[in-house]
């Protein structure tokens, strides 16, 4: 059996096929579906996994005045249908800033809390009382030929956040600026169980019945620690969470969120304080907490719904690893390289040979799915001057993530595990990427310099070239 090196590429995708199909294979060729029906068919997995989740989702008060807010309901109406729990935390900054500047009441700020005197506390009520009116009414939209036609959705809200005073620091008194005592868990989970989604304001109650006001970003983080919720998603105002040069950061882990949030003086206020509450979010057992630019039309959909979504992921667990494969990866492998065999770049392999060599083989997972791959065979009878060898085979990456440094990261796993088995040299067959290689301490030689087992099974017709690396 012969085997070629590959990497899923750009120069792969161009490159000649092994054989060109026959004229009856073109007019067999199946019409390519739609990108709804790719879609559609991609995001099957997920709603399979988000099916009787709890999601937190949080949102400011800027979303809420937005003229595109009515689309965000329509697509958590979406997220509902689909069997996802909903529980919704809006902000409420600028409408409470607008009825104070009306009524002419001087804003105080200490520490980055609002300072809530009586006066302010009216505004606060004045402004989540518009703002959950204007959010259960568009839940309640059923118009025919509309996106929420026989929707029939309940909103539930209510005294579900229990409060306590700021009290008085550094001198300032408070008054009224509280924070998150409790959340009252069993009400929130009786009005999921009954298909409502919840609401809940930045606006707490303590148990001598004063009404206190909240960091929405404190209640997202509370909720979705005390309801054990699968996820927390922030609608960011700005570009979220993005580096000094403005790229989309697309994972943190809790310490790296913490950072960010600290040290990113590039970043919208907004977006700093959701990176603190997704970290502490984490720390208290969210499992993953999303950040999603929230003037992206469609953004929470395709952030749930796709492999690479669309904002940055906050969790503490391993998004995306090399690891050795094992046998319930073979469908993934499969998956991987028989484009690669159909082409001719990769000798065909059979599911039964991949389960034989399974224990050669590495592979990427990312969020669960097989990305990447490539396999490790070791020799004994190398007589050139070299002890132990090994041969790198079936290098392939996913064609969505080409171009990405997951080949060569793939390589070094490789370089690493066969240094540690004690072998000398690592070698490769390739076709079409041996450039690729060279760039990556490989050196071309003869064919005829490869261990006499693995030399008896060169395939001449290939011609494929054979390099060496010195471990």
């Amino acid at each position: 059996m012969n085997d070629d090196t590959a990497l899923s590429l750009s120069e792969l995708a161009d490159g000649p096929a092994a054989h060109e199909p026959t004229s009856k294979a073109r007019r067999r060729a199946p019409t390519p579906p739609s990108p709804f029906v790719e879609f559609f068919r991609a995001s099957a997995p997920y709603i399979h996994a988000h099916r009787g989740r709890t999601f937190v989702v949080m949102f400011g008060g800027e979303a809420v005045i937005d003229a595109d807010f009515p689309k965000l309901v329509t697509d958590l109406a979406l997220m509902h249908s689909l069997g996802v729990r909903l529980v919704l935390v809006h902000g409420s900054k600028p409408q409470i800033e607008r009825r104070m500047r009306e009524r002419k009441i001087p804003m105080r700020f200490h520490q980055g809390m609002r300072v809530t005197d009586r006066a302010t506390m009216s505004c606060v009520g004045d402004a989540v009382g518009s703002i959950r009116g204007r959010i259960e009414g568009l839940f309640s939209m059923g118009l025919p030929s509309s996106p929420m036609e026989h929707a029939r959705l309940r909103v539930a809200s209510g005294n579900f956040v229990i409060a306590r005073p700021w009290g008085v620091r550094d001198g300032i008194d408070f008054q009224f600026t509280g924070g998150v005592r409790r959340i009252d868990t069993e009400g929130i989970q009786q009005r999921l169980d009954s298909g409502a989604i919840v609401l809940l304001s930045p606006l707490g109650y303590s148990p001598t019945g004063e009404a206190f006001n909240l960091s929405s970003h404190e209640v997202a983080a509370a909720a979705a620690a005390a309801l054990k919720a699968d996820k927390l998603i922030s609608l960011v105002e700005g570009k979220g969470a993005v580096d000094r040069r403005g790229r989309l950061v697309q994972q943190l882990k809790p310490a790296e969120a913490d950072a960010l949030a600290k040290g990113g003086k590039h970043l919208h206020a907004d977006t700093a304080k959701h990176l603190l509450a997704a970290a502490r979010a984490c720390r208290e057992g969210v499992r993953r907490v999303h950040l999603v630019e929230r003037r992206a039309d469609g953004a929470v959909l395709q952030e749930l719904f796709t492999r690479e979504g669309r904002g940055t992921l906050v969790t503490a667990e391993q998004y995306e690893g090399l690891r050795p494969a094992k046998l319930d990866d073979i469908a993934g492998l499969l998956r991987i390289l028989q484009p690669l065999e159909e082409a001719g770049i990769l000798v065909r392999r059979s599911k039964e040979t991949l389960e034989h060599e399974i224990d050669r083989f590495v592979v990427v997972e990312r969020d669960g799915m097989v990305i990447g791959c490539a396999a490790l065979q070791v020799f004994d009878d190398d007589h050139e001057g070299r002890t132990r060898v090994g041969e790198l085979y079936c290098l392939a990456v996913d064609p969505t993530y080409r171009e990405s440094g997951r080949g060569e990261a793939i390589v070094e796993y490789i370089a690493e595990r066969a240094l540690a088995m004690g072998l000398s040299h690592l070698f490769v067959l390739t076709t079409q990427t041996a450039h690729f290689f060279r760039e990556r301490g490989f050196h071309p030689v003869r064919w005829t310099e490869l261990p006499p087992t693995r030399r008896a099974r060169y395939d001449k017709r290939r011609k494929s070239k054979v390099l060496f690396r010195e471990l």
